[in-house]
């Protein structure tokens, strides 16, 4: 179990930046260009993911990055801001709430996708 988890508290710290790189984008485009949740909240996600991308790759997984990998990370994940951001339309949930359901999402799946799929087979 413990190898499992190796490298997450570098994810996380990595994560963090990300956290704050998506919100504040978010909340840009919610308030100031009036973009509804599932839109903001992917854009956002997609923004901040290509900074932790590159970052994880360099220092959680010391990995090469891939195009391959990183397209298929943003598609899984992007898929992940969507349906979340939808939701929080739907259901008309305040913005805060909404990156704050995703990015909690985003922290333990993200991190498991990278980890056995994105970057599997590289060093830790």
């Amino acid at each position: 179990m413990k190898a499992l988890w190796k490298g997450f508290f570098s994810y996380s710290l990595i994560g963090l930046a990300n956290t704050l790189i998506h919100w504040q984008i978010f909340f840009v485009l919610r308030v100031a260009f009036g973009f509804n949740q599932a839109m903001s909240n992917f854009v956002a996600f997609c923004v901040a993911a290509s900074f932790s991308f590159y970052v994880n790759a360099l220092y959680t997984f010391e990995a090469k990055t891939s195009a391959l990998g990183y397209v298929f990370f943003l598609c899984v994940m992007g898929t992940l801001s969507l349906i979340v951001g939808y939701l929080g339309d739907l259901w008309n949930i305040h913005g805060l709430l909404t990156v704050a359901v995703f990015s909690l999402l985003s922290l333990v799946i993200g991190f498991l996708l990278s980890r056995f799929v994105v970057f599997r087979g590289h060093r830790q």
